[in-house]
C-alpha cells in the first residue's frame, strides 16, 4: 500500500510504464474483480489508483456513502487479486484539478501507464468531467492504450456495484452480499468495555467500538471472528439496541464460541455469514438465555457447513 504525497518521484521505478486503473474500489466486488482480470493480462506491472477518502466524503458529507471496505482492507482485497501495487492519493488535494490535469499528473508524471482499463461509467478530474471519451482522446494522443471493461450484472439483470452490495447489507441479506463480494464482508472493530451483562448469563460478549464501514441491519448473526493473533473461531453477533433489556443505543456485541481469554483493546474482525433472526424483546432473562443457546448452535451449524 502505497500513499502519494503528489510527487512524481515516489513511485518505484519497476511500477512505471504499467497497467493501470483508477477508481474508489469500494468493497472490491465481481465487477471490480472483471478489471483486475483484465488488467493483469496484459503481462505489465499492474497498479490501482485509488482515493484515502471517497470524494463525496469531502463535497458533500452528508451524501456520503457507508463504506463497504476502510483502506487497509481495501487493499488487501486488491492485493489478493494479484495486483502488485495499491496508491491511495490525497483526496482533498486533486479535488480542483482539470480532469487534463489530473491525466497530466496522474497517468504521464506519476505512473507513465502504458494501458488504462476502466469501467465504462469511469469519471475523472474536477466535477467529475472528464468520462471515457475524453480519456480515449488523451490516451490516443499520447500513446497509450485504453480498455473498457462492459458492467458486470446478476442473474436478474441488476448491475454489481457497490451501492448494491450496500444495499443488501443494510438489508441483512448477507449471502446476497457475499455472492458479489470477492470475500465475505468483514467488518472491523476495537474491543471495548460493555455492561457485562453477557458475562452474568454465562455469554460473556466482547462490545465492538470505532468501527469505519456499514453495520448489517439490526439482528443476529452467525460470523467468523478473526482474532489479532490471526486465530479463527465461529462467533454468534448481535448488532442493535438490547431491547430486552430496555436499550436504545445499537450495539456489536460479539460471544466467541469455545473461547477463553482476554482480547480488551484488541482489534477483532468479523465476517458475516448469515442472519439468523431479527431482534426480539424476551418477557424474561431465561427466555433470552435459550435463544442465545438456539443461536450459537445455530452459529456453529453453519461456520461446520461454510468450511466443509
Amino acid at each position: 500500500m502505497f500513499h502519494w504525497n503528489l510527487k512524481s518521484d515516489d513511485l518505484p521505478q519497476s511500477l512505471r510504464h504499467c497497467a493501470a486503473t483508477i477508481g474508489n474500489f469500494d468493497g472490491v466486488h465481481l465487477g471490480h474483480a472483471e478489471i483486475l482480470r483484465r488488467l493483469k493480462s496484459f503481462g505489465l506491472p499492474t497498479v490501482v489508483f485509488t482515493f484515502a477518502e471517497h470524494p463525496r466524503q469531502i463535497l458533500r458529507p452528508e451524501e456520503a456513502p457507508d463504506l463497504l471496505t476502510a483502506n487497509e482492507r481495501k487493499a488487501e482485497l486488491i492485493r489478493e487479486q494479484g495486483i502488485d501495487e495499491v496508491i491511495f492519493c490525497p483526496t482533498a488535494r486533486i479535488l480542483n484539478w482539470p480532469a487534463e490535469a489530473f491525466f497530466q499528473r496522474v497517468i504521464v508524471e506519476l505512473l507513465d501507464a502504458k494501458i488504462l482499463v476502466e469501467g465504462p461509467n469511469f469519471r475523472f478530474g474536477y466535477g467529475g468531467r472528464g468520462n471515457t471519451d475524453l480519456l480515449a482522446d488523451l490516451c490516443a494522443q499520447t500513446g497509450r492504450k485504453l480498455e473498457i471493461v462492459e458492467i458486470l450484472h446478476e442473474a436478474d439483470g441488476v448491475s454489481v456495484s457497490s451501492s448494491r452490495i450496500r444495499d443488501l447489507i443494510s438489508e441483512g441479506k448477507i449471502p446476497e452480499a457475499n455472492a458479489l463480494l470477492t470475500a465475505p464482508y468483514r467488518l472491523t472493530g476495537t474491543v471495548i468495555h460493555g455492561e457485562a451483562r453477557g458475562r452474568s448469563m454465562g455469554f460473556p460478549t466482547a462490545n465492538l467500538g470505532n468501527i469505519q464501514t456499514i453495520l448489517p441491519a439490526f439482528g443476529v448473526y452467525a460470523c467468523r471472528a478473526i482474532l489479532a493473533d490471526g486465530r479463527t473461531c465461529p462467533a454468534a453477533v448481535s448488532i442493535g439496541p438490547n431491547v430486552t433489556f430496555g436499550g436504545t443505543d445499537p450495539k456489536v456485541e460479539v460471544f466467541l464460541l469455545d473461547f477463553h481469554g482476554s482480547i480488551y483493546a484488541q482489534t477483532l474482525h468479523l465476517e458475516f455469514i448469515a442472519r439468523l433472526r431479527d431482534l426480539v424483546t424476551f418477557q424474561s432473562r431465561e427466555e433470552l438465555m435459550a435463544q442465545i443457546e438456539k443461536d450459537v448452535e445455530k452459529t456453529r451449524e453453519m461456520l461446520m457447513n461454510d468450511e466443509s
